[in-house]
């Protein structure tokens, strides 16, 4: 027996929060593959106590839109529970990460792109009209922060450093610079989270972030790539094909064993 999958709400709010969440929550998976694998001790513990932060914040966002919905669910169900098609996170938390050949040098300078998108969304949604959004937002921004910080040192160590970090961190550059321009492309949600005051339009936050990254990319002397036509959509819930692979790992013990409780 597998348990069916849920469709969460699918309105403009939803799918806004939807959108932070499910990034936080990939974003999680993902930097969770290095407990265990880090280069030194503190760093393993480092990027699993980083994990942790974000599976938080994905779990107060979705409990959230789990206690709106018409249907009330509950943040396992939405996490562990939709198709792949209504996950709406940033197709760069989803790519490949250390169980798909990359390194730490990626692993760090995706933590400064997702990082520092993050803090400036939790830094904007302290404002927001949602009282609850804007109290999960307050303790978020703080643990961004040092997400942040901590990718930042990182960054500029690596990539002003020897012959062979700097070439590994100009290729992780290269490799995920294609998919920033999604982390501001705006669309309905983020029209109607204007309006409603829910928070920000992605397209808000590129300056900021723009400034932030570049002044670490100019530290580390790493040269920042040219923009591409590439357009990834991953937060319209159109992935690539690494998504539906974590899924089927994240998903296995809730669908296999319907109903189980720890």
């Amino acid at each position: 027996m597998t348990t069916p999958s849920i469709t969460p709400p699918n309105d403009l709010r939803t799918r806004y929060l939807l959108r932070v969440a499910d990034t936080c929550l990939i974003h999680a998976q993902r930097q969770s593959e290095w407990c265990g694998h880090g280069p030194i001790l503190e760093e393993d513990i480092a990027l699993t106590n980083m994990s942790l932060d974000l599976l938080g914040q994905a779990r107060a966002l979705l409990t959230h839109v789990g206690q709106g919905a018409a249907v009330p669910v509950d943040e396992d169900q939405l996490a562990f529970l939709r198709d792949e098609r209504d996950y709406l996170n940033m197709t760069m938390a989803e790519l490949p990460g250390r169980k798909g050949g990359r390194d730490f040098g990626d692993a760090v300078l995706r933590n400064l792109f997702l990082g520092t998108w993050l803090h400036l969304f939790w830094q904007r949604l302290q404002a927001s009209s949602d009282a609850e959004v804007a109290a999960i937002a307050g303790k978020a921004v703080k643990e961004a922060r040092y997400h942040v910080e901590h990718a930042s040192g990182w960054v500029v160590r690596l990539g002003d450093g020897t012959e062979e970090s700097t070439r590994r961190m100009g290729q992780a550059l290269d490799s995920l610079w294609p998919y920033v321009i999604e982390l501001f492309d705006d669309d309905q949600a983020d029209a109607n989270a204007v309006t409603t005051g829910l928070g920000p339009a992605r397209s808000e936050l590129r300056d900021a972030w723009q400034a932030a990254v570049s002044a670490v990319l100019a530290d580390a002397k790493l040269a920042q790539p040219k923009d591409s036509a590439f357009r990834s959509t991953g937060s319209r819930g159109v992935h690539s094909e690494h998504l539906g692979y974590m899924l089927a790992e994240m998903q296995h013990l809730q669908r296999s064993y319907p109903g189980g409780k720890w």
